[in-house]
């Protein structure tokens, strides 16, 4: 691939006053310790709590810090950042520091040794370092399963909040997207697979899962029945309408 020169870094916010300040300095940090140019979109979905105004308090030149009223879901923010990006390289990771942002380093050079097209955080990667509660696990398992076999994916984690794509990829196929919740990474990966953009690689991460260690066992088939419906839809318009082309 061309060599990148510019990387845009989109980072999804919802709810996150507490660890956004240290979590966009932390990526900084990573992102000025490589040889590229970059920039870190923050896209606050929702003013809920204080995030925003957080996020706006960092002095950086390299932090963008984007934002609106009602909260719409993680999908909605990443398309939100990657529709504004500049760079020649687009990613997005969670926000909230679950997974250890070292992990860029290692995507990106996978993705410049391959001339990969897409390139995935996985905890199923050998060298993944992952702590994850029990229900996820679980749901993480079934989930990967059934988008394997509708979707007949090559990679076997398509979950992981950490992915990075060539520009061109970025553009084919977030305008595309529809899916706001549950099955937005699948639909990325559904949507560039069927537009030929098959290059796509697994790296390793480290992953200290938090968010939903307590989950109850209702929020929990919430979870599920919202995932199926979304990846339903999504194969429905890929398979059947052959909307996204």
């Amino acid at each position: 691939m061309d060599k990148i020169k510019f990387i845009s870094l989109i980072v999804p916010a919802y709810k996150q006053e507490k660890t956004i300040i240290d979590n966009l300095k932390n990526l900084d940090k990573v992102l000025s310790s490589l040889s590229y140019r970059y920039e870190i979109i923050a896209v606050v979905d929702g003013f809920l709590d204080g995030t925003f105004e957080k996020a706006k308090s960092i002095d950086n030149k390299n932090i963008k810090v984007l934002g609106y009223k009602k909260n719409n879901g993680k999908g909605y923010a990443v398309k939100y950042g990657m529709l504004r990006a500049r760079g020649d390289l687009v990613g997005f990771i969670d926000a909230g520091m679950d997974i250890n942002p070292v992990a860029m380093s290692l995507l990106l050079n996978i993705m410049v040794f391959n001339d990969a097209d897409i390139v995935v955080g996985s905890k199923l990667h050998p060298e993944s370092k992952v702590n994850y509660p029990f229900t996820r696990l679980i749901l993480s398992w079934g989930y990967r399963t059934l988008t394997k076999f509708l979707f007949g994916f090559a990679v076997r984690d398509t979950q992981v909040g950490l992915k990075f794509f060539k520009k061109k990829v970025a553009k084919e196929v977030f305008p595309r997207l529809i899916v706001n919740q549950f099955a937005f990474d699948v639909e990325v990966l559904a949507v560039a697979k069927a537009l030929g953009f098959n290059k796509i690689y697994e790296g390793p991460i480290e992953l200290d899962f938090t968010g939903l260690s307590t989950i109850t066992s209702t929020s929990f088939w919430k979870i599920v029945l919202l995932m199926l419906w979304d990846t339903a839809t999504v194969f429905y318009r890929l398979k059947i309408r052959n909307y996204y082309k």
